[in-house]
């Protein structure tokens, strides 16, 4: 690289860490982190963070710091240790560690670009509360070293000059003997990987007693990954690491095979679960409205914390699980591959990128779409618009259709249900606006028996007057309605789901069709646990539901039956093997006997989930890979709607994607068809 582009890519990297600065005091401001010193350091930029930053800035303040406090904690009866922070940029640990009163025997050397440094000694020196807790600067006769007290040192030094950085070390008085914990938080990935492994290796094999804490993306591979990647390259910040170090376990070879004894890892999905004690993740739950789940998952999958360690007595293992959750298991088996393809002519609808939708077929062949949030006239909204699709001579057109007025009753919702109960009439029940709006009611769709896209004729939405007792059933979002029938009638299983004051739902409701009359309908049998984000399909007269995610924002792997008895209903566990791999946010259908899995956000970030087929006589479970190789953009299977076709084995996925982090929005830009004609051979 040339030294002028060397300069403005450097530029590039410094100005990811003062935007990291930024996203902490805004977590640090809604409590989700303690500490009164990131506001000092973030200077003058100020801003107000999502919910889903704020946790994505928590999670990574805490496992650096769970790691650092174990690693102080651990040596805290040697006479010396130290810490050096590479890449420190406007960090604060220093200050925090010294106001806790945890550096009785430590100094901290922190290290980033000549041009940081000098930011950072300048707002130190600036500020009372800071220098004053630095004590006495001492002497900087190094130019390199722009600020220094008893216990910390601030050096100017690019870190991919590797003799460079060693030298202004030895000069700044950091020793080679004593117990050493080295901290690349978001660091070593901007670097070039032969200097990021020699810069691991040369810590290894000068430093006998030491740690090397690492906190970094991972799984470049999957659509999520994919748009994480995307957003670096475009802000000309690449992640080098990606390429050669796509997984965790290629992590853990690589500290292994270049000097370290010891080194351990974990993603941010199971640091979550298995390292923060359960109230203090309930606190973090409840701090402020949140629903972006799918997001938060997919964002912990991505990134990853890693311990290293050679010669300490007692070895290092800060990433051991302090709660006994049942951590991820090892990869999931595939039993084959589902073949997906753009549907010819719908890529033009721009209406139909949307996620937290709703698709229903209305009557063969058409498939009416209705709100979400997503891409109308260029622009990212609650969506107004509904959309008609209808097949005709074996290719699927589709056509916006507005409504006549902008009709308040719609409310713009996510994540309601709609149920087609004729060739004319649909119900849409719940949904929010904001997550912290009370949930929206209850609201009958009427449409012309001829609606299809050639001529969809007008949608008219009317609001429908529900008797008291019924109310608590439509306030909830990511619920599910199912139609069951029970003694020859025709009923609405509202089931599940979650509402503005509670986080997850577990009740169940009966509505008769068509009046809506809450009818009590007895139920016996082990009670499901509560959950959101499930899927729910009738079968013979009851429903199934499976997955989901419950009370602690953990995806669930069980499948219920509710089956129609004499006096009423019975939930039965339908007992799968394999276990079904716990996930939510995907969508299910039956048929034959089998219940469909589609997509869905799980913990096994190794790969994303596809197609899984259940078959209900055996609970046997296989899952089948989406082969998306005539796909020319990424698939993001969760928030989507789906309508399987049972003649031509088809299934059509339509929408889906979600907020990727601070990564920019993806939408599915059209709908997708998967055959699933290989995978339902009837044996």
């Amino acid at each position: 690289v040339g030294s002028g582009s060397a300069v403005s890519l450097s530029r590039q990297v410094q100005g990811t860490g003062g935007s990291s600065a930024v996203s902490k005091c805004s977590a640090a401001a809604r409590g989700y982190i303690q500490d009164r010193f990131v506001r000092l350091l973030a200077g003058r930029r100020r801003r107000r963070r999502a919910p889903l930053i704020h946790r994505g800035y928590y999670i990574r303040a805490r496992a650096v710091d769970h790691c650092v406090q174990d690693f102080l904690l651990k040596t805290q009866s040697l006479p010396r240790t130290q810490i050096l922070s590479l890449g420190a940029g406007f960090d604060s640990l220093y200050f925090r560690l010294k106001d806790m009163g945890l550096l009785h025997h430590t100094v901290v050397y922190e290290v980033d670009f000549p041009n940081v440094a000098c930011q950072k000694a300048t707002l130190i020196k600036g500020m009372k509360e800071l220098s004053a807790l630095v004590g006495d600067p001492g002497g900087e006769g190094l130019e390199a070293i722009t600020f220094s007290g008893e216990d910390y040192k601030l050096l100017g030094v690019d870190l991919s000059e590797l003799s460079e950085l060693e030298r202004i070390l030895e000069e700044a008085g950091l020793n080679n003997e004593i117990p050493t914990l080295f901290i690349a938080e978001v660091v070593l990935t901007y670097m070039e990987n032969t200097r990021s492994d020699a810069l691991i290796q040369w810590a290894a094999e000068h430093f006998p007693q030491a740690c090397f804490l690492v906190y970094e993306q991972v799984h470049p591979g999957d659509p999520f990954g994919h748009a994480m990647k995307q957003h670096f390259s475009q802000l000309n910040t690449a992640l080098h690491s990606l390429a050669q170090y796509p997984d965790c376990e290629a992590q853990q070879r690589r500290f292994l095979g270049k000097g370290w004894t010891e080194c351990s890892v974990m993603d941010m999905n199971e640091f979550f679960t298995c390292c923060i004690p359960e109230d203090e993740q309930q606190r973090v739950q409840t701090l402020e409205p949140f629903d972006e789940y799918e997001e938060w998952h997919l964002k912990c999958s991505h990134y990853f914390v890693l311990a290293a360690s050679k010669g300490m007595e007692p070895s290092w293992t800060p990433l051991l699980p302090s709660v006994t959750v049942p951590c991820h298991a090892g990869p999931v088996g595939v039993a084959g591959s589902v073949p997906a393809a753009v549907c010819a002519r719908l890529s033009g609808t721009p209406g139909l990128r949307r996620y937290g939708h709703h698709s229903v077929l209305i009557k063969p062949n058409v498939i009416l779409t209705t709100g979400g949030f997503g891409e109308e006239d260029g622009q990212h909204c609650r969506m107004r618009n509904f959309h008609v699709l209808s097949k005709h001579a074996g290719y699927w057109e589709a056509v916006c259709v507005t409504l006549d007025i902008p009709d308040k009753r719609w409310g713009e919702r996510l994540y309601h249900t709609v149920s087609c109960l004729s060739d004319t009439l649909a119900l849409v029940v719940g949904g929010r606006t904001s997550p912290s709006s009370a949930g929206l009611g209850m609201l009958w769709l009427k449409f012309p028996k001829t609606c299809n896209a050639s001529s969809p004729g007008d949608v008219a939405v009317e609001l429908v007057s529900l008797q008291p007792a019924a109310e608590a059933a439509v306030l909830r979002w990511r619920h599910s309605t199912t139609e069951v029938s029970f003694k020859g009638e025709q009923y609405l299983f509202v089931y599940g789901g979650r509402s503005a004051l509670e986080p997850v739902l577990g009740d169940w409701y009966f509505l008769h069709t068509p009046d809506l009359s809450y009818t009590a309908i007895a139920v016996e049998g082990p009670v499901p646990e509560s959950r959101h984000s499930h899927s729910a399909c009738s079968w013979e007269g009851g429903v199934l539901i499976a997955g989901g995610l419950g009370a602690a924002e953990l995806p669930l792997g069980s499948v219920f039956f509710l089956r129609e008895l004499e006096h009423g209903f019975q939930w039965q566990t339908i007992e799968t093997h394999p276990p079904l791999v716990p996930r939510y946010s995907h969508t299910a259908h039956v048929h034959e006997g089998k219940l469909l899995l589609v997509g869905g956000v799980w913990f096994h970030a190794s790969s994303v989930p596809g197609v899984t087929v259940i078959d209900l006589m055996t609970g046997l479970c296989l899952d089948y890979v989406i082969n998306v190789e005539h796909l020319e953009w990424p698939l993001m299977l969760h928030n989507h709607s789906s309508i399987f076709l049972p003649n031509e084995k088809e299934l059509l996925v339509i929408g889906g994607g979600g907020n990727c982090f601070s990564f920019g929005t993806h939408l599915n830009p059209e709908p997708v068809s998967l055959s699933l004609s290989s995978i339902l051979i009837n044996h």
